[in-house]
């Protein structure tokens, strides 16, 4: 594990390279084997698949890695739901209520791939529960105890 020190300046790292309104590119820009765009034909677009693409899905483990290194504090669930907001236009975009599988690496970020992704939506929907309204699912054990009887009952 790294130090608290350099896991911020990590996810500072990602902040300033990867992160894009819709997720984290695959790859910085500054890399000579960056791809923007994933067009053209299906050579083209596999060569572009995991050299620059953005993908919504890691935006969710991002968002938890800021709050672990920044203190999980009412500036850093704002800035946190500030990133998720962005989606909200997206939602009526490509697929009515979905996210798209990925997007360009450029601006302005044109949805790309299959319409609906599933992970990217349910690690989305995991950050605003988790990360921006910090509300933690509960524990097996904390659901045994709360189906137990009260010990009036159990006898």
């Amino acid at each position: 594990m790294l130090s608290r020190e350099k896991a911020k300046l990590v996810v500072e790292v990602v902040k300033r390279h990867l992160l894009t309104p819709y997720g984290l590119r695959s790859l910085a820009p500054s890399d000579p084997q960056y791809r923007g765009r994933y067009e053209g034909d299906q050579r083209s677009r596999d060569g572009a698949y995991h050299q620059g693409t953005v993908w919504p899905w890691l935006m969710g483990p991002f968002i938890t890695a800021y709050m672990k290194v920044n203190g999980r504090t009412k500036k850093g669930r704002e800035k946190a739901a500030q990133w998720l907001a962005g989606f909200s236009e997206h939602l009526r975009d490509a697929g009515l209520g979905q996210v798209s599988e990925i997007f360009d690496g450029d601006a302005p970020h044109r949805p790309r791939g299959c319409i609906a992704q599933a992970w990217s939506v349910a690690e989305l929907l995991r950050a605003a529960v988790e990360d921006v309204r910090d509300v933690k699912p509960a524990t097996r054990e904390a659901s045994a105890v709360r189906k137990r009887p009260p010990a009036a009952k159990r006898r």
